[in-house]
């Protein structure tokens, strides 16, 4: 059996069951960090849902431990084999410092347990499912009613990623000090392929871009877009969408595209990552139902580009409405979202917007987030900072709200 790691180098064991989007990249980063921070990380991830790329990058991580446990996002029987696999390898690999687990699967199946000896549980939903505005009230009352059982009885903490995910939780009956409040950081994307990808997708260099990064699902609500851009498409010929993403709902959208009859300035790929498409944007369009604070909106904040974004979890922290970007009502009248986009013609105002975010590009490191969640993490191990590394407050970090 392992030894316990000294008070400087913590053994984590990581778990994730989604591994796309926001999640899956907050996943990558935080393993990698802590690694190069010295301490020993362990990852588990469920192989139903992994994306290559996602697969890729956490092999080249060169983590000492990389385990697959199948875990199905919607509950089922199969769960019981899943919880096995997991309490096995808590029980052959640690002791554990803490097990930080991500996303409602992975989130329930590492906080419940047996009796013995207490290792904190640390849990981040990247979105409760009960933010969703269209669960019905059945869905709500179940998704809602395990998460407050988990969160009252079998969390340690629970890390929020915006505030309006830690007020989500709250009305869970979540107590506020379970909860912290830790906001996604981000490394910039790349710089100075425009040119490259616009020719690559075959759009004028001239083109006024819309983009959207995204899984193709309810949740992001691709179909918003396309309604949007086909009311404004014909006034504003410069205009193109390229949509990067794929997912459950691509035959519909690419059905929507069809027949939009702007097919030929609709791009829908999945070829090259959202990260490295940023660059050949002029604005961010995300048209959520609900999220908690999304890496896309971070990344394209990173990259200094304008925002049009649905009011949802996380945005106008990111996005000053009128100043680098436009934030419309969550709904799915596509008249405001049209609208937004179409202000864009107007060089000067597009021009405003583009300066006012290249100024606040450097807000949301990815150093800042892993800081915060290493402080609760020294903090639950020993609350009187004995094990406590860091040279910053918890409170600087890691926040009530």
């Amino acid at each position: 059996m392992m030894q316990r790691v000294s008070p400087n180098r913590l053994s984590i064991l990581q778990v994730l069951e989604p591994s796309g989007g926001g999640s899956g990249r907050h996943f990558i980063d935080l393993c990698g960090a802590l690694k190069e921070r010295g301490h020993r990380v362990t990852a588990v991830y469920s192989p139903l849902r992994a994306e290559d790329r996602f697969l890729d990058e956490l092999q080249a991580l060169g983590l000492p431990a990389v385990h697959a446990i199948s875990m199905r996002r919607a509950p089922g029987l199969s769960d019981l084999h899943s919880w096995q696999q997991l309490a096995g390898i808590l029980r052959r690999e640690g002791p554990f410092d803490v097990v930080h687990a991500h996303s409602s699967k992975a989130g329930a199946l590492s906080r419940i347990r047996l009796p013995g000896s207490h290792v904190p549980r640390v849990y981040t939903p990247h979105a409760f499912r009960t933010m969703d505005p269209t669960l019905g009230r059945a869905g709500r009352l179940v998704f809602g009613g395990i998460e407050s059982l988990l969160g009252r009885h079998l969390s340690d903490c629970i890390i929020c990623v915006s505030q309006d995910e830690y007020d989500h939780a709250v009305s869970l009956g979540i107590p506020s000090r379970r909860l912290r409040t830790v906001i996604n950081g981000t490394t910039p994307p790349p710089e100075g392929r425009r040119g490259d990808l616009l020719q690559r997708f075959d759009i004028p260099q001239e083109a006024l871009v819309f983009g959207f990064i995204g899984r193709l699902s309810q949740q992001k609500a691709p179909e918003r877009l396309i309604e949007a851009f086909a009311r404004m498409a014909g006034a504003l010929p410069t205009a193109h969408l390229l949509m990067i993403g794929f997912g459950e709902l691509e035959t519909e959208v690419r059905a929507m595209i069809a027949a939009s009859g702007f097919a030929d300035r609709i791009r829908l790929t999945s070829e090259i990552t959202g990260r490295d498409a940023i660059s050949c944007f002029d604005v961010l369009v995300m048209p959520s139902r609900y999220e908690a604070m999304s890496y896309v909106m971070l990344e394209a904040a990173a990259a200094g580009k304008p925002m049009i974004l649905s009011r949802v979890g996380g945005a106008g922290r990111v996005l000053e409405d009128g100043r680098n970007g436009i934030l419309i009502e969550n709904n799915d009248d596509p008249t405001a979202l049209a609208q937004a986009m179409a202000s864009f013609a107007d060089g000067e105002r597009r021009r405003a917007f583009a300066e006012e975010a290249d100024a606040r590009k450097d807000r949301y490191a990815l150093k800042t987030m892993v800081d915060g969640i290493e402080a609760i993490y020294c903090n639950l191990i020993d609350p009187r900072g004995a094990r406590r590394t860091l040279n910053t407050s918890i409170g600087a970090l890691a926040f009530d709200s």
